[in-house]
């Protein structure tokens, strides 16, 4: 019998990240797959915002394959306030800034009044 078992919650390694998820080492002889649907309950635009190379991280082990050490894995259900922190992504201003909305904003207002004195 292994020592992963179904349900169990196990440390594990990010090794590898993908588009449809991350790739964590168990140990020397089983590797697992958090898929993308299993990281959080809600939408995941990308991977990277929850885990980078080298965390360690707990994981749930949704299924074991014995023959092939591979086990699919899951993070989104064993800890509800998870420490996976969703990297900010830095708000690059463009050359016009609030500029487009300045001219357009007493535009829309205008618009909408026309509208609801109708």
């Amino acid at each position: 019998m292994t020592k992963f078992e179904k349900g169990k919650i196990i440390r594990g390694t990010v090794t590898s990240i993908t588009s449809y998820g991350a790739f964590v080492s168990c140990d020397e002889y089983y590797t697992g797959l958090i898929h993308i649907s299993e990281i959080s309950n809600r939408y995941v635009k990308d991977v990277n915002n929850f885990f980078k190379i080298g965390d360690v991280i707990s994981v749930e082990v949704l299924d074991v394959d014995e023959e092939l050490g591979h086990l699919r894995l899951s993070i989104k259900n064993i800890n509800k306030n998870h420490s996976y922190k969703k990297r900010r992504i830095k708000i690059v201003e463009t050359k016009s800034g609030f500029n487009t909305l300045k001219h357009y904003l007493p535009i829309w207002m205008e618009q909408s009044l026309r509208k609801i004195k109708k």
